[in-house]
């Protein structure tokens, strides 16, 4: 059973910094995408940034393109999202995803491409 553990989250004011993490509990993460997703009350669940398996590719949305950067460790089996230029509207939980598919070709902003998430860590952005 593959376990995904993000830790980090917490309430900062607008304008500071966090850096996410998530933990991995399978030995093949290094052949996996991964993606960070968050979801705000009453919203569906949205991409926020993905990595392919071999950390050169990368997928921001929109909303977070120059604040927000995704990167991985294969041999901590991490993955990591530092958040900069916090907003208010980044309040959500976010979490962590692994792709379904090994050494996917391309990277995908849809919650179908990812079958395994973890709990999701809250991250709380005051004005």
């Amino acid at each position: 059973q593959v376990q995904l553990v993000e830790s980090g989250g917490g309430l900062v004011q607008a304008g500071d910094s966090l850096r996410l993490s998530c933990a991995a509990s399978e030995r093949t993460f290094s052949s996996y995408a991964m993606g960070w997703f968050r979801q705000a009350p009453g919203k569906e669940r949205d991409i926020v940034a993905a990595i392919n398996w071999k950390g050169g590719i990368t997928y921001y949305a929109n909303s977070v393109k120059g604040r927000f950067t995704i990167s991985r460790d294969n041999a901590k089996k991490t993955v990591y999202l530092q958040m900069n230029s916090l907003k208010p509207e980044d309040t959500a939980v976010y979490f962590c995803a692994r792709d379904r598919h090994t050494y996917s070709a391309s990277l995908t902003a849809s919650i179908q491409g990812y079958d395994y998430w973890g709990q999701g860590t809250q991250v709380t952005v005051s004005s």
